[in-house]
């Protein structure tokens, strides 16, 4: 089997991708994030999974390259990482007492092949009071995650269902890369 490379300086994708049994690299590449105009949740992430896994692949053509880029949708508008605290209790602020999306769009490409999906689950977020947002800002694990939250930490207490995928919330839907990476035959 060809080399394997994720294309993610994400823990979380790291961790969720060795529960697949696989042996793998892992190579960050820096792109740019930002949102383009009248672009939609769906579009945004496939796409950015996409640069992340040309990018890496342009560097290494006969590996094969798995990329993932994770955003929550409310409203229509994607919401990212917070920017420092008042972003991230603005982000909470409309997640609380609400549903709201998580899409991760993953990417895996080899010289032959690229495929891409988006994954989207429904997250229902509890209440907030402004003591729980100053509480969970305090423990440092919202820096860094889309959404402000890790739903495989402290967070889980905050959500009471979700509908679809969890490993997609946290960052990598396992049985669809799984399936995408058969469809390159990268996987037996």
């Amino acid at each position: 089997m060809a080399r394997l490379i994720l294309a993610s300086g994400s823990p979380r994708r790291k961790a969720l991708l060795l529960q697949l049994g696989l042996s793998f690299d892992v190579l960050s590449p820096d792109i740019d994030e930002s949102v383009k105009p009248k672009e939609i949740a769906q579009d945004y992430v496939a796409r950015l999974a996409q640069e992340k896994a040309h990018l890496v692949w342009q560097q290494f053509p006969d590996a094969t390259v798995i990329a993932a880029d994770t955003c929550l949708a409310v409203d229509a508008e994607i919401i990212g990482k917070p920017e420092n605290k008042q972003h991230a209790f603005e982000i909470w602020s409309k997640l609380s007492g609400r549903y709201h999306d998580v899409l991760t769009g993953v990417c895996v490409m080899n010289d032959s092949n690229i495929q891409v999906e988006v994954v989207q689950t429904r997250v229902e977020f509890q209440i907030l009071t402004p003591s729980d947002m100053e509480n969970y800002w305090a423990t440092g694990e919202p820096v860094g995650k889309a959404g402000g939250y890790a739903i495989q930490g402290i967070a889980a207490r905050f959500i009471p269902r979700i509908d679809g995928s969890y490993t997609n919330v946290v960052g990598l839907p396992l049985h669809e890369t799984a399936a995408l990476l058969k469809a390159i035959n990268a996987l037996n």
